[in-house]
Formats: structure tokens, sequence, C-alpha cells
């Protein structure tokens, strides 16, 4: 009996040091910091998944789903994720590029059907290549929910959407540019384009999501405020979940592709973009499915020349964890901060949403943002 209680001591103390070494996964150490955070900063929720060696391991919400009611924030609750909806729009041009029907080369006055021209470099061709990876020369002066801004039949001001530099010579992050994405995606296709990126993306991983709000189920968004600096209170942002459907029953295909919002308007859980994210992670492989090839996959995280960073739709960062060089990319819009970033090679990764927090940065990421991912890897990572 001496001998057995012994063995069964060794075994907690080994169990429990285990808890405290580096390498062992410490949800409690995650949760006490994040409720910490949230005490220390203004934040209305926060939804986390954690991915190593190609796996969720940690998936948990925290704070609320709104204000007005006090509903508690749920890891099933879905969110508008801002600019990460930008590398959904890209993995779909990829498999139109795998098909054969499209080519980063293309000329995107081809591509929309009408001119795509820098007026100071009229003969550089502006390339799907240069939309993708925001090396357009194109801007969002004139706005970018619709194409009319950047139509010469449209807006007569259309020449204020360009930049003073040749396209391909320079970089400036541009939403337009994906909205037009959008609209080619649906001219190659022949879908609408909240019906491809569902049929050709998300249906395959089996997950629940999707650009039309209509086709959603409401009482699972997250209500998303935007935090007044100034009156120090957080405002409700109705916009973010605004219904389309007068715009989608007068739709024009190829043209009216904005109203969905290819750059920004993905509304998906912070789970099920984990699971997303692993097909990046995987290089374009996930649940049986090839969504795209390896070298599509490759491409879109290689970034180009230049200090940005940026492949196509996809950035490179060294500046969230000391000592890591992450790919992924971060979103904000409405008072909603996202951040989904993975380590290829180490096959972990992390993916953070909040539905309203202070909008301080530290080092180009949200702070509360930041201080979330770093507290998830440093308990549950490293």
């Amino acid at each position: 009996m001496v001998t057995r209680s012994i063995r069964q001591f060794a075994i907690t103390g080994i169990l429990t040091l285990c808890i405290f070494l580096p390498g062992y996964a410490q949800p409690e150490k995650a949760e006490a910091g994040i409720n910490a955070l949230m005490q220390q900063k203004q934040v209305v929720g926060l939804s986390v998944a954690v991915v190593k060696n190609n796996k969720v391991i940690y998936s948990q919400a925290f704070g609320l789903k709104d204000l007005e009611s006090g509903t508690p924030l749920d890891k099933d609750h879905i969110f508008r994720i801002a600019s990460i909806s930008k590398s959904f729009s890209a993995t779909s041009i990829m498999q139109l590029i795998e098909q054969e029907k499209l080519s980063l080369d293309d000329d995107m006055s081809k591509l929309v059907g009408f001119t795509i021209r820098n007026p100071a470099f009229p003969e550089t061709v502006i390339t799907l290549r240069h939309v993708l990876s925001h090396r357009s020369s194109i801007n969002d002066s004139q706005g970018y929910f619709t194409l009319d801004a950047i139509n010469p039949d449209k807006n007569p001001n259309w020449a204020k959407c360009y930049n003073t530099y040749e396209p391909g010579t320079g970089y400036m992050y541009c939403n337009l540019n994906y909205n037009m994405v959008g609209t080619i995606i649906e001219k190659t296709s022949g879908e609408r384009f909240d019906q491809y990126v569902k049929h050709h993306v998300l249906d395959p991983l089996r997950l629940y999501g999707g650009y039309n709000v209509n086709l959603l189920d409401s009482s699972r968004f997250a209500a998303i405020y935007e935090y007044q600096v100034d009156s120090a209170r957080f405002v409700f942002s109705p916009g973010a979940y605004a219904s389309r459907k007068e715009e989608i029953d007068n739709y024009q295909m190829g043209y009216s592709t904005p109203i969905f919002s290819p750059t920004g308007g993905m509304k998906i859980s912070a789970g099920d973009l984990a699971q997303y994210m692993i097909m990046h992670m995987k290089k374009g492989r996930h649940r049986g499915q090839r969504i795209m090839s390896k070298q599509s996959a490759l491409l879109m995280q290689a970034p180009l020349p230049g200090k940005e960073n940026y492949g196509l739709a996809i950035s490179t960062t060294d500046k969230l964890i000391a000592g890591k060089t992450l790919k992924g990319h971060t979103g904000s819009a409405y008072g909603l901060y996202s951040a989904m970033f993975f380590h290829p090679k180490e096959k972990w990764g992390i993916v953070v949403i909040s539905n309203g927090c202070h909008p301080g940065y530290t080092d180009g990421f949200n702070t509360v943002i930041r201080q979330t991912v770093e507290l998830l890897y440093n308990s549950l990572i490293l």
C-alpha cells in the first residue's frame, strides 16, 4: 500500500510538474491572462482558436456577444472578419487559375470589362497579380463599395483612383482591388461571388459562414461595437451585418459584386476560421479535400519584393511574436479586430477575433489582439 501510494504521488507530481513546463499546454494560464487583459483594456468580447501540429487544440470565447442583452459570447458565434476575407477571394482566384481560366498576368481591363489604367502610365498594363498584391497603384479615395468609383463611364473623377507611381513599382493597401477581384470570380466562373466561395471553399472544408448575411443564422452574429476614445464608450455598428436584399434582388452579375464585400465581408467563427487556416498551413489541402495546389498555396504565401512583405492576400511578419516569422492577415472594420497567423514549418497557428475593443496599436497590430496572441502562444504553443 505504501509503495502504491508513493507511485501515485510520484505520477501526480510528474503530471503537476508537466503543467508548468515549457511544451505543455496551459489553458488555465491562457484564460487567466485573457480575463486579466479584458479587465485592463476595454473589450466587449474575444473569440480565439489555437492550432498545433495542424489540429485545433483549443477554442474558447470570452466576454459578451452583445452589450444590450449581456448575452455571453460563445465559440460558435460568427463575426464579420474584415480583411482576412481577402484570402478567401484570392484562394478562389487560384482555383480558377489552376483551371486555366485565368492568369496572374491577365490585363485587368479585359477581366473587369472597362478600362483599368493609371492615366499617368497609360501604356503600363495593370495585371491581376498587381491587384492581388496591392501593387496596382490604385487607391480607395473614391470609395470601394461600388465599381462605379473606378469606371471611367460612371465617375468623372475616376483618375483620382490612381496614385502617381507606376503600377508594379509601389505598394498601397486598397480595398477596391479585392472588390474588383470578386467581380472577376463571377465573370470567370459564372457563379455569383458569394455562392462560388460557399461551393468551392467553405462547403468542401465543412465550414459554416459566408458573405451573404441573408443566408446565415442571424442569431449567431456577434454584435460589433466601435470604441469611441473621446467618450470612452462602445457604439453599436449596425452596418456590419446589414441586409442587402434589395440590392441582391436587382443584382448585375459581374458588376454588383461589392455588395458582398469580397474585400472584407466573410462571416465565420474563430474555430472554423482556424480550420480554413489549417488548409493554408497544409498548402492547400485539409479534411480530405484539395482546395488548391501546393504551388498556388506557396504563391499566396510568398512575399513579393518590398518592405511590406505582402504576397497574394497573405502577409509575412516577424513583428507579432518575437523570433517567429508568421504568415497570415489582420482585419479591422466597424470596431471589429481580427488576426489569423500561422507558422507553416512549425505547424501551429492562432486566430483571435474581437467584436469590440480599444483601437490602440502596438508595432502595427491592435494591442488587444497582439497581447491575446502572445498569451495564447506562451501558454499553449511555446
